[in-house]
């Protein structure tokens, strides 16, 4: 048996911690999507996607915003396009690099972020007012744990795909 069978023998998850695990994904992203409607359909989930990175990222190149999302520039140059047409994005050069095109958001496009992130923050806080405090307690630790487990690979800085 090879190193990485014996990596993967350990990876098997019991049937009913996958399935909590799925529902919670399932849950958690609900409350993602959700929070889009919030923006009286602002923008599309694509679109709020990169509203998301160049919030985390700040001013980026078109290139760096691509692969952060895991979408060809092209794919990227249409959708900044509509963006800065609506106003949430701004293009810029880097002076350094005066062919290179750069990626920001407008104060507009900002205020679209904080206005899921907050949305998301209160629905999150109506669904957790259902459990107790001790409750509340254990699904923040556990939570907590799984999040350091997932380790870096799946926030936007890692220049990885980035979920809803």
């Amino acid at each position: 048996m090879s190193s990485a069978q014996r990596q993967d023998a350990g990876l098997d998850l019991a049937a009913e911690t996958a399935d909590v695990l799925q529902a919670a994904t399932r849950m958690l992203a609900g409350v993602a999507l959700r929070s889009l409607d919030a923006l009286d359909a602002a923008v599309t989930l694509p679109q709020f996607r990169l509203l998301a990175v160049l919030a985390d990222l700040g001013r980026v190149p078109s290139g760096q915003a691509a692969r952060a999302l895991g979408l060809d520039r092209s794919t990227v140059t249409r959708l900044a396009g509509r963006m800065v047409a609506a106003g949430h994005v701004a293009r810029g050069t880097d002076p350094r690099h005066r062919g290179m095109v750069t990626l920001e958001l407008t104060p507009s496009g900002r205020d679209l972020v904080a206005a899921a992130d907050a949305w998301r923050r209160q629905e999150l806080a109506r669904i957790m007012a259902r459990l107790s405090p001790a409750q509340q307690a254990v699904v923040t630790v556990a939570l907590g744990l799984l999040v350091g487990a997932a380790g870096d690979d799946y926030g936007v800085t890692t220049l990885r795909p980035v979920p809803v």
